[in-house]
């Protein structure tokens, strides 16, 4: 685990820092709170945080303050275990420390085997949140991303999208997937999707399903000439795998709709589009790659328009 330790002595620093190493933890010491803070706000691998709670003159930060101040950087995806080390036993600045968004307390100088044991803790609890964190994040079936995964990432990457090169979207339907449920069984349907799904997961880019067969892509820094030789070859390689069936082994292909990211849209506005185009491929006769065009708006509104008429007339 990587520990950011502050301390305004550097005799108490260098014998954390010793006692850390024996145990092969990485360790960055700082006698001042603000770099210290910098350090965990820049540094994503630092883990957890050990801090005095006596003023830090250099920084014009107490280690209280550092608590909340580190405190405010974690998220469900970054967890950061903080110890607030005192010489002061005393029960109120126990619940000080604790208040102010530290994890634990401990005594100083710490005792080895009980800063190890601390730490231990640390690590455990560290885990659990990744383990927790996956769990909410990714597909059961699959192990891409889920649904609002896949979204929450999608907003992140479009809010700095004035910033990337080019950005672009896919979005993957496997066709005839009813039928394929319905004849073969659902357990060939599952199979289906799991062998698509690695498929699309094995490209370099930010990958989710969506729901049911359908998938989505988000490729930073690509624009939609690169995103339809990418969707192409992946088509390509879908409809060249076969799955096993009792009977037979059962061919599959997919239909691909692709959008380009344009100034000021979000991540619905980008996939909206490239779901346009996925209904142009599906209707067109499925297997195949479409990227949008404005154009394929009208035709949609002309073929629901049509539809709706026949079913009238019926």
């Amino acid at each position: 685990m990587r520990v950011v330790v502050v301390d305004p002595s550097r005799t108490v620093l260098k014998f954390i820092a010793r006692l850390l190493a024996t145990r092969n933890h990485e360790v960055r010491t700082f006698v001042a709170a603000r770099e210290a803070l910098e350090c965990v706000r820049s540094d994503l691998s630092v883990g957890a945080l050990i801090t005095s709670d006596e003023l830090l003159p250099m920084s014009e930060m107490s280690g209280i303050e550092l608590c909340w101040e580190a405190r405010l950087l974690a998220t469900c995806r970054r967890p950061i275990y903080i110890i607030l080390m005192s010489c002061d036993r005393d029960q109120h600045k126990l619940i000080e420390a604790l208040d102010s968004g530290a994890d634990d307390f401990i005594g100083k100088p710490p005792v080895a085997e009980e800063l190890y044991a601390r730490l231990r803790s640390a690590e455990r609890l560290a885990n659990m949140q990744q383990e927790l964190l996956r769990l909410a994040l990714t597909d059961s079936l699959t192990c891409v991303l889920n649904r609002r995964a896949f979204f929450e990432s999608g907003e992140e990457v479009c809010e700095r999208g004035h910033a990337l090169d080019c950005l672009s979207a896919i979005v993957i339907d496997i066709d005839h997937f009813k039928r394929i449920n319905d004849v073969c069984g659902h357990d060939v349907g599952d199979e289906a999707i799991r062998r698509v799904a690695e498929e699309v997961a094995a490209e370099n880019a930010i990958t989710g399903r969506l729901g049911g067969e359908e998938f989505g892509m988000l490729l930073e820094g690509r624009d939609l000439a690169g995103a339809l030789r990418i969707a192409e070859d992946l088509r390509t390689r879908i409809s060249a795998m076969r799955v096993q069936t009792e009977k037979q082994r059962l061919k599959l292909t997919c239909s691909f709709g692709v959008s380009e990211w344009e100034p000021g849209d979000t991540i619905d506005r980008l996939l909206k589009r490239a779901d346009i185009a996925l209904y142009s491929a599906k209707s067109g006769g499925r297997d195949r790659v479409v990227a949008f065009d404005p154009e394929l708006i009208a035709a949609i509104n002309c073929s629901s328009l049509y539809c709706r008429a026949r079913s009238a007339a019926r």
